[in-house]
């Protein structure tokens, strides 16, 4: 395997170059030019271009943001290919190169890794990145892999980073704000060069439009302490989904939004669900899971109220008990998460893919942890039953990949835990969640939220950590590093391997093989 292509600083093109969306065919190639006008792509077999070129013309417009984007056809199964993109004289981008996917036959191996929740804002008055300067991202890169996967939380409209005091940093509203939250995001040269080293998928989650979103929602709470956020859901959303369009390499439609499939040889077919296009709205909208106490949602609704109890030695609201109607709301049957189109579409599709391994690219956490639900699916309990039901009973070899909640959570997606729930019941199904890449850790937030240090490691080792009645009793819960997830499929086996941004394993995770 060749050497991963270098930082993306060309001259006229300093956010780099992407190979969007592969297939055994096909791959949408990406840039953006400094300025409005024409530019040419170049795609080859030949790393220096000289032939076999094939060449497209394309226009850099400002509404666009300058970004400029072509699907190149009639590729050639299982082969490495070269691009780049040509503006008026020498000014050319740095030069990328992906894989195309192998036929549908093929046996080899596939590799990859994935992992998501990207922010790197400054404080005021820094030059440098405050969670980390893109590890996560440099060691991905360095692996090689097939192709890797951006899932979710590629921007932060909002921010973690802490600004001074009584000082809020500016939220990523407008398609404009957006862009720039790509730029600041594709100026860090260890992300750029992992678009530029190999196929590369792009996948959006809540921050890409704001914190925690759904689209019927018209209020909503920053991923940072402040006030409430009043704007229209519909419009944000579209908002969200030009910005980006505009910056990642993707296929998109009204009627199936970023829902796509793709097959990896024998081996592997990807299944990417659109976790915001078509939900409800969460739960706790108009203030139905308002604890008494503190006069913001409940912190663990679906939690057995016995360990409630427990916690409100750390947190007192937790002794309240939740309000029925807040139950009632997570329970009801007729909530849509994946929306009825999309829902019949992906379990239709995994029922009769032809794959060893089906992976499905998931935006939040399916398996249960009780902490914060609304967002995720346990805050869709319902339709979560349903789908983890469905898969159980009629497909074989599938797994979840998962980012969104900042921290390392590997087990089975149960569809129940404790005792008061019906006891213990596995589905077979294990998500594996990886990440932040470059944001607040869970330990953090836990801490933040309950304003007491030390209670997001509390809360790992006693409850996270603990085997039921007591807990849901990871297989792995690493909660206060960044981390992503490497990937191994063969005919026979498949390994996930989660990895901290040093490369190696993380302590206390380690991989997990699966055999078909």
């Amino acid at each position: 395997m060749l050497a991963a292509a270098a930082p993306a600083a060309a001259r006229g093109f300093k956010y780099g170059v992407t190979a969007g969306e592969v297939t055994s065919s096909s791959a949408i190639l990406w840039t953006r030019a400094d300025r409005a006008g024409l530019v040419r792509l170049q795609v080859s077999r030949d790393r220096r271009f000289g032939r076999g070129v094939k060449s497209y013309r394309l226009r850099a417009r400002r509404a666009d943001d300058n970004t400029v984007q072509r699907k190149a056809g009639r590729l050639k199964a299982g082969r490495r290919y070269y691009y780049r993109f040509i503006r008026s004289g020498s000014r050319r981008s740095s030069r990328g190169t992906f894989v195309t996917a192998p036929k549908s036959s093929s046996t080899s191996t596939v590799k990859f890794a994935w992992s998501g929740d990207t922010d790197f804002t400054r404080q005021p008055g820094k030059k440098s990145s405050y969670w980390n300067g893109g590890g996560v991202f440099r060691r991905m890169a360095r692996e090689r892999n097939a192709f890797n996967v951006h899932l979710g939380d590629t921007i932060y409209s909002d921010t973690e980073v802490p600004f001074p005091s009584g000082k809020l940093p500016p939220y990523a509203l407008s398609v404009k704000q957006k862009w720039a939250k790509y730029r600041l995001n594709l100026g860090n040269r260890h992300l750029r060069r992992l678009r530029a080293a190999g196929g590369f998928y792009s996948h959006w989650d809540d921050h890409e439009f704001i914190n925690d979103f759904a689209r019927p929602e018209n209020r909503f709470d920053p991923s940072q302490d402040g006030p409430l956020l009043n704007t229209s859901g519909e419009a944000l959303f579209k908002r969200g989904v030009e910005a980006f369009r505009d910056y990642a390499p993707i296929t998109y439609s009204s009627a199936r939004g970023i829902y796509r499939r793709f097959r990896w040889g024998r081996n592997v077919e990807l299944f990417f669900l659109d976790e915001r296009s078509f939900r409800d709205a969460k739960a706790s909208k108009g203030g139905v899971c308002d604890n008494p106490d503190t006069g913001t949602r409940d912190f663990a609704p679906t939690a057995p109220q016995r360990i409630r109890n427990t916690f409100a030695l750390i947190s007192p609201s937790l002794a309240r008990p939740v309000p029925q109607a807040c139950l009632d709301a997570i329970r009801d049957p007729n909530r849509d998460y994946l929306g009825d189109a999309q829902f019949n579409r992906f379990t239709k599709a995994i029922r009769s893919s032809k794959a060893t391994w089906k992976i499905v690219m998931n935006e939040m956490p399916i398996q249960q942890y009780y902490v914060d639900p609304y967002d995720r699916w346990e805050g869709y309990a319902a339709e979560r039953g349903r789908l983890l039901t469905f898969l159980r009973d009629n497909v074989k070899n599938a797994i979840f990949l998962t980012t969104d909640v900042h921290a390392t959570l590997v087990n089975d997606a149960r569809l129940s835990t404790f005792p008061e729930e019906g006891g213990t019941h596995n589905s077979g199904i294990f998500d594996f969640t990886v990440g932040p890449a470059a944001t607040k850790n869970f330990a953090q937030e836990i801490d933040d939220e309950l304003k007491r240090p030390g209670s997001g490691i509390l809360a790992r080792d006693a409850f996270l950590k603990q085997p039921p009645p007591n807990g849901p009793g990871m297989r792995c819960a690493v909660v206060d590093k960044f981390s992503y997830g490497e990937v191994r499929a063969t005919s026979s086996k498949l390994t996930v391997t989660p990895k901290g941004s040093d490369g190696k394993p993380l302590a206390d995770c380690p991989a997990l093989t699966l055999s078909r």
